[in-house]
């Protein structure tokens, strides 16, 4: 029996581990890494300090499905729909583009998480976190993983999910075996970068607003802000109301070397002049995104990149497709077609 290593625990890791269980089941051991300690990569959701009822989204905030992808990936929007995971999106989002007619958006009652933490459970895969990668190794017709503070471990086949700039910075054998038409397309994706708070208050909190997620066009600092629980439909007088601020891009480049402890004064300074009567939050968890959204995505690549096919070393993720739901998707099942394939 194979044994794959998939590095990130995202949505494309998640959706890739569950269609290995689902098609290959009795074909390869899947384990998972994550730098950091839990799941959902950029589809991060973060519990309050004193209530772990109360959460925020900070990452993703909403889903979107054109119609063409609603088709083309309908048995995945169908299944987070039956389980409760995705529901329509039907509170007020003061400042949305107009959108073509067909789309549809969806929310996480239970958090964005929610998605790649089922996916995960679904995989049956042996998910393990604060496990940073640092060097790949070719060991003959394996590979050697090396993580900080870790002993090695081997695998017949990897899988590397994190941003492209995380997969330029490994050491090892990585950088070796990429054509120079690959580095060079990897070198020339990019990221938008931003900071988000989560604002936890305290229960029977009010937050006067007449919209549960607004866009701000009208602030240097920030472009985003969402009552969570009232953009879910979770509303409940048995914990206090949550909010998420998400930064403008130009903000988060100016602001991007910089500590969080430095920067969210800042962020709560221009949130009080926009919102003077917002209650004093009871927590707030600060996440520097250095790498929020693709810009510029690989060019010509469907979905995935294979840097060598035995043993397999493969990468995917957004930045081989676009920065969205169905991006990731779209990658993970190309992924997943390439490890069907070698394995």
């Amino acid at each position: 029996m194979s044994r794959v290593l998939i590095v990130g625990a995202g949505l494309t890791g998640s959706v890739c581990a569950c269609l290995l269980r689902r098609e290959l089941p009795n074909k390869c051991k899947i384990v998972v890494w994550d730098k950091s300690r839990g799941a959902g990569g950029r589809m991060s959701t973060s519990r309050s300090p004193t209530d772990s009822a109360c959460t925020v989204d900070l990452g993703a905030q909403y889903i979107t499905a054109t119609p063409y992808y609603a088709k083309i990936h309908h048995s995945f929007y169908e299944e987070l729909l039956a389980q409760g995971i995705l529901r329509p999106l039907t509170s007020s989002v003061e400042g949305m583009m107009s959108r073509e007619d067909g789309l549809k958006n969806y929310v996480t009652p239970k958090g964005v998480s929610s998605i790649v933490k089922h996916y995960l459970k679904e995989s049956g895969a042996e998910v393990l976190f604060d496990r940073h990668v640092t060097h790949v190794y070719r060991r003959g017709a394996s590979w050697e993983v090396w993580r900080k503070d870790g002993e090695p471990e081997h695998f017949d086949a990897v899988v590397l999910t994190m941003p492209v700039p995380q997969i330029l910075q490994l050491q090892g054998d990585v950088g070796s075996l990429m054509a120079s038409p690959q580095r060079e397309q990897l070198e020339a994706v990019s990221y938008s970068s931003r900071y988000a708070l989560g604002l936890f208050f305290a229960p029977q909190t009010n937050i006067a607003a007449p919209w549960a997620a607004k866009y701000v066009s009208d602030s240097p600092c920030i472009r985003f802000i969402a009552v969570d629980d009232r953009k879910r439909n979770t509303e409940s007088s048995e914990y206090g109301p949550s909010m998420v601020v998400h930064t403008s891009v130009p903000f988060g480049i100016q602001h991007l070397e910089e500590e969080k402890e430095r920067v969210q004064p800042l962020i709560m300074d221009e949130l009080q002049r926009l919102m003077p009567d917002l209650p004093q939050p009871a927590s707030i968890k600060c996440q520097k995104w250095r790498y929020s959204q693709v810009t510029q995505s690989v060019a010509d690549c469907p979905g995935q990149m294979t840097l060598l096919g035995q043993p397999l070393l493969v990468c995917g993720g957004d930045a081989f497709t676009h920065s969205n739901f169905d991006g990731c998707i779209e990658s993970a099942l190309q992924v997943f077609g390439v490890l069907k394939s070698s394995l």
